[in-house]
């Protein structure tokens, strides 16, 4: 008997293997398998247009449910993914079913880290990972007096130029000296900082979290190490996320940051896969070492690498990283993929609010980030697209 394909997960990457499968001509089963309810959909707009009301539930969906009836894919929504019987080839659910699979695919993502600090579990304190996340922090932005948020990456961000397009006081505290220090160049982080700090958003840098404060239950702000308070009703955690690796683990399979693959997206099983934001992988834009990559592009790129391989064109992952992020008036691309001690080159007039940083590793390019410049940023993924060693020339 032919159990075909499970897909544990449906983000991105776990739809993109299913419809990749029968785009290629995969004709055994394929069943998703995610704890959300409902079909997949996409999450870049939970943190931008959905916020804002633009887009809706329907408009997320990355499909209705005539294509999964069309290409004969069995999605079960709201349902976990109890355990893996690697012997036996199965996987066990929740609602106590046990499915057999041929090859088993983790596509399970990642979670949103939460804080330690006395206050956390006050009302009116939330992550933003899921569509749920969204649709209660969307609710609550309705009646905020003012917002604050831990962290200042890309989601922080996106979410202060959400509270100051509705015209909220925003804070945003972050340990590093800089938004984006881990991401982004220093030219690229401090003109972003700048543009925020010019729409009225108050950063709080170098700053160490002591409490979310609160009174008849629900946060009333942040109080920092430092003995300063910071006034907000609606407080957003977004300090990272951890890989969903507890599924790999007690089925006994290699995990380090995240569950670890090899170039061809194997984990330490042979009939099983992982790929997204999960999934730690040998990359050659990092000179071989194991990488783990939470972007939209990774997932899907992965997924047809995995799809190819099923079908019998099996390829090690070699794919240009790319990421971006809208923050209100600026849309910053990214590709490639730095290190912190890359050397930075600026191309263009940061003045003009259009102009792109270079970064090199010696004298190789290794990243390009350009802000409101598509034309530079596909210039940089056709030129990093061969190999990555190009050089300043």
């Amino acid at each position: 008997m032919v159990h075909g394909v499970v897909i544990v997960g449906t983000g991105q990457g776990g739809f993109q293997l299913a419809a990749s499968l029968r785009e290629s001509g995969f004709a055994a089963p394929i069943t998703l398998v995610g704890d959300e309810p409902g079909l997949p959909y996409q999450r870049p707009p939970l943190s931008k247009g959905f916020l804002q009301a633009k887009v809706d539930e329907t408009g997320l969906l990355l499909r209705p449910p005539a294509f999964y009836e069309r290409i004969g894919a069995r999605v079960l929504g709201g349902t976990r993914v109890q355990g893996i019987d690697r012997v036996a080839r199965q996987v066990r659910l929740s609602n106590g079913e046990a499915l057999s699979y041929d090859h088993l695919v983790l596509a399970t993502g990642a979670a949103a880290r939460t804080l330690a600090v006395p206050g956390a579990d006050l009302q009116g304190v939330f992550v933003l990972r899921g569509l749920v996340d969204a649709q209660r922090i969307r609710a609550r932005l309705a009646q905020a007096q003012a917002v604050a948020v831990v962290g200042a990456g890309f989601i922080g961000l996106e979410l202060a130029a959400v509270a100051r397009g509705m015209g909220l006081p925003m804070h945003v505290a972050e340990t590093a000296v800089r938004p984006l220090a881990r991401a982004l160049s220093v030219p690229m982080a401090l003109h972003l900082q700048a543009f925020h700090e010019a729409q009225g958003t108050r950063f709080h840098l170098s700053a160490q979290l002591a409490a979310i404060e609160g009174a008849h239950g629900h946060a009333t702000g942040l109080r920092l190490r430092d003995g300063s308070h910071i006034a907000a009703d609606l407080v957003v955690v977004a300090v990272g996320v951890s890989p969903n690796d507890q599924l790999a683990r007690g089925a006994g399979l290699a995990v380090g940051n995240g569950i670890e693959v090899d170039e061809l997206l194997l984990t330490s099983d042979p009939a099983i896969s992982a790929l997204g934001d999960c999934a730690s992988f040998p990359f050659v834009f990092s000179g071989g070492a194991r990488v783990r990559i939470e972007s939209v592009q990774n997932a899907v790129d992965q997924a047809r690498c995995i799809s190819a391989r099923l079908c019998g064109q099996a390829a090690p992952y070699a794919k240009v990283p790319w990421f971006w992020s809208e923050q209100g008036l600026c849309r910053l691309q990214m590709a490639g993929l730095a290190v912190p001690g890359d050397r930075s080159d600026i191309e263009g007039d940061p003045a003009s609010g259009r102009f792109s940083v270079l970064r090199y590793r010696g004298d190789q390019l290794s990243a390009v980030e350009s802000l409101n410049d598509p034309a530079a940023h596909m210039r940089a993924r056709k030129a990093l697209a061969p190999a990555p060693t190009l050089a300043p020339a």
